[in-house]
């Protein structure tokens, strides 16, 4: 193949007089020192399509800026010829930056970046063809919510059912799966699709009314502008004569689908042009490793990568197989545990560097132990000489970072949360905080203006306004003030009814922090009553499934106060003496205020982080590399996740990432379980993950089994989940794990609560005297039993709401 310029069709950035001359650059033996064969048979590559199987730690990256090098230097390739895509604004630049270097400011003139930016570079020239500006916007994450909010409005959808992050995630799926609203509004099977696909078509209406695509569109838009202008495309054809891809198994069918527009050999549509005219198709190379294919849930599909060789039958392939990461001892357990996967290409990664240390094996009493092992060794590897910088400890789901956290804190470890926000500062754990703070303290604005309509309760800015105008004119709290909201001007009826609502729902749950419930049934009954948990148990977006995990985890750390107070990581046993004293909702929301406060360490890009450990879940390590890697929570259903245990093609992922989380390390790998954990708000006691049993025996050190803890003993069954979790022999199945929400939470709080006081009988117009409120008269009685509510006029201290189980009042 010519690797001269076309001089038809779009034309390229003209170079200096310097440029135009014999390039001044390294020498064919410069750009090949340091390779070995197989590496150095990918940079010298011409001709049909190459696919470059690099295993984990093999020099990918050296390959890629090689060759590109290689093509510019050696075979007088322009530099705007060349069309680089990799998956992050920051690879893109550093392999810029790694090129320039190897053959100068020519370099610049490359396509280097991501997907999308390369489509938004060609559709600010190509896309009025399709009837937009190019000047047309571009809507982030936010802006694409709000706008399918407006959407649903547009469509009288309710909003609780059709939720808009939802919806968006339908749209997106679709739009990666390049199907527009047509398409799949031919394709409806019952109303509920019909609803969606009616969002997706209005959704477009007033992305194009606006002049806006959102990030799926980038894509979306390009190959449709290539499918509908053969011509356009064939501009680009001529342009781009050799075309590179890194991390090619995480590509979804749009980034696959454009890749063929520009370099297959053959397309469907015919031009107005003899195939004389139509120039070859571009030189391809693309990178990457199916056994490194994690990313399904965001649309990447492995087949891509595995079915490279059918879509380009004329494809060369070859294999990288050399490590330059990690030692032997490391590869090889990364070797054993991945060739239990089916349908993969064989490669057996292998390292000069030698067989290493042995691997390290422990197994926890419960998550607290893990932390408390992880911690003490890397004391000791400090004292030894290393920095905690070298330390990652990686995890399955963000739920898992708290217990490090905390433990962290109290051993004043430093580290840092890459990838996730710290767990404390989460969203619906700072939502869950803020009605717990509320309860405590009335006079807590800030929490209570947080959740007065969180979730969503018809309680609108207006209706807020109204009440706040209210409380500011009669001098009293905000809270007052919507205890009062009959009273405030301008209220509409529907808003003083939901408004009502929440307040006796508040004071409900404020009579049982009166009467010293525990931490973990106050929280657990917040949730479930507020209805935040059957809001998050009806989306189906899939990061409300992760704020479930998150709530979970919180009820959790609740219960673990409750259960033992001076557990937790700032806790002094000088603070409360479990034998005299009950600690309450108050002191649990100072235990974690503390834990959060201290939980502000820095992670600014460009930051030394030489003294910190890192924190990071499985899905976030990609891509890095650390002298010291601890792989935690290795249990079936924690990681291998519960939701894959019984799908194959699930299964198979998890254990892809298992691979990618081993080969992350370089010289020291710990592999760590717990008997015991607290999933869900209850012990759940996992066996060992399928994964440890795939390493061999030979490679690791066991500090500790199963066998060794002998102090063990089996959690009180009696204290778990009333029927809330499946249950085999009394412990949590995968399948309970995953039915943490609104039902197991009020039959949780059922089960733990205080024993309940005798429900006194009563009826409107009863007089009854209260411990603190005094006299009052019975208004109204809702429900029966330990479910009864009695609405209860105390004169001057207003009526109040008092759930008869907790309320100290007796019938005169």
């Amino acid at each position: 193949m010519s690797d001269t310029l076309p001089v038809i069709g779009l034309s390229l950035p003209d170079a200096d007089a310097s440029q135009r001359e014999k390039p001044k650059g390294p020498t064919a033996d410069e750009l090949l020192a340091g390779l070995n064969e197989p590496q150095r048979a990918a940079v010298v590559h011409e001709g049909p399509p190459l696919l470059v199987v690099a295993g984990a730690g093999s020099g990918k990256t050296r390959v890629l800026t090689r060759r590109i090098a290689w093509i510019v230097s050696q075979r007088r390739a322009h530099p705007g010829s060349i069309l680089a895509i990799t998956f992050t604004n920051k690879a893109a630049a550093e392999m810029k930056e790694r090129v320039e270097a190897l053959v100068g400011p020519r370099a610049r003139l490359m396509w280097v970046s991501t997907f999308h930016s390369a489509c938004v570079r060609i559709l600010r020239k190509e896309i009025d063809k399709l009837g937009f500006k190019s000047s047309f916007t571009i809507y982030d994450a936010a802006d694409s919510k709000r706008l399918m909010t407006m959407v649903v409005g547009d469509l009288d959808l309710d909003p609780r059912r059709y939720q808009p992050g939802a919806v968006l995630h339908w749209v997106s799926t679709h739009k990666n799966e390049l199907r527009g609203p047509e398409e799949v509004a031919a394709d409806t099977r019952n109303r509920f699709e019909e609803a969606y696909a009616a969002a997706y078509t209005r959704y477009q209406q007033r992305l194009r009314g606006a002049n806006a695509l959102d990030f799926d569109d980038l894509l979306m838009t390009t190959v449709d502008l290539f499918a509908t202008f053969p011509e356009v495309r064939e501009t680009y054809r001529r342009r781009f004569r050799h075309v590179l891809v890194d991390e090619y198994q995480d590509t979804n069918h749009a980034q696959y689908a454009l890749i063929h527009q520009l370099c297959a050999d053959s397309l469907e549509e015919s031009l107005d042009e003899t195939d004389a005219e139509r120039v070859p198709p571009a030189e391809l190379m693309v990178v990457g490793d199916a056994d490194q294919s994690i990313y399904a849930f965001r649309g990447a599909n492995i087949r891509n990568i595995l079915d490279f060789e059918q879509d380009f039958p004329d494809a060369t392939s070859i294999l990288l197989e050399q490590n330059y990461r990690s030692t032997q001892t490391i590869l090889n357990a990364a070797n054993s545990v991945i060739g239990h996967n089916r349908g993969r290409k064989p490669k057996n990664l292998w390292s000069d560097a030698g067989m290493g240390a042995k691997i390290v094996g422990y197994v926890a009493d419960d998550e607290r132990d893990e932390a408390r092992f992880v911690s003490g060794e890397i004391d000791t590897l400090t004292d030894a000489g290393s920095r905690p910088g070298d330390v990652a400890v990686f995890y399955r789901t963000n739920a898992q970072s708290r217990v490090f956290e905390e433990v962290f804190i109290r051993l004043g470890m430093p580290y840092r949360v890459v990838g996730g926000v710290r767990f404390y500062e989460r969203r619906e754990v700072r939502d869950a905080l803020a009605y717990l703070r509320m309860l405590v303290n009335s006079d807590d604005e800030v929490s209570l203006r947080r959740i007065v309509n969180t979730p969503k309760r018809g309680i609108g800015d207006r209706a807020l306004e109204c009440v706040t105008s209210f409380a500011q004119r009669e001098r009293i709290t905000f809270w007052e003030g919507l205890r009062r909201a009959d009273e405030a001007p301008g209220l509409v009826t529907r808003s003083l009814v939901a408004i009502q609502g929440f307040v006796g729902l508040v004071e409900e749950l404020r009579s049982m922090v009166d009467a010293g419930e525990r931490a973990d049934v106050v929280l657990e009954s917040v949730l479930a009553r507020s209805g935040y948990l059957d809001e998050l148990e009806a989306s189906d977006d899939p990061q409300d499934g992760t704020r479930l995990e998150n709530l979970a985890e919180l009820v959790a750390v609740a219960r673990e106060f409750a259960d033992d107070p001076q557990a937790g990581p700032s806790a002094d046993p000088t603070d409360v003496d479990a034998g005299v004293v009950t600690p309450g909702l108050s002191d649990f929301l100072e235990r974690v205020a503390l834990v959060a406060d201290t939980d502000q360490i820095p992670d600014a890009p460009g930051e030394d982080d030489g003294g910190m450990v890192t924190l990071m879940t499985l899905h976030t390590a990609k891509g890095l590399e650390f002298p010291t890697v601890f792989l935690t929570g290795l249990e079936d259903g924690v990681f291998p996740h519960s939701r894959s245990l019984e799908d194959g093609g699930e299964l198979e992922e998890e254990r892809r990432l298992a691979y990618v989380g081993v080969t992350r390390a370089r010289q020291r790998l710990y592999l760590s379980r717990a008997l015991v954990r607290s999933a869900w708000g209850a012990p759940a006691h996992n066996p060992a993950s399928r994964f440890l049993g795939e390493v061999p025996d030979e490679l690791v050190d066991w500090r500790r089994t199963e066998a060794d803890q002998v102090h063990w003993q089996r959690p009180d069954l009696s204290r778990g989940y009333a029927g809330g979790l499946g249950t085999s022999l009394g412990q949590p199945t995968a399948a309970g794990r995953r039915n943490f929400g609104a039902a197991a939470a009020r039959a949780d709080a059922l089960a733990k609560s205080k024993p309940a006081r005798e429900v006194p009988s009563l009826s409107p117009g009863d007089r009854v005297q209260h411990d603190t409120f005094g006299l009052g008269t019975v208004v109204a009685v809702e429900g029966v039993a330990e479910k009864a509510v009695a609405s209860i006029d105390f004169g001057t201290e207003g009526v109040k709401r008092l759930l008869l189980r907790y309320a100290p009042v007796e019938k005169i």
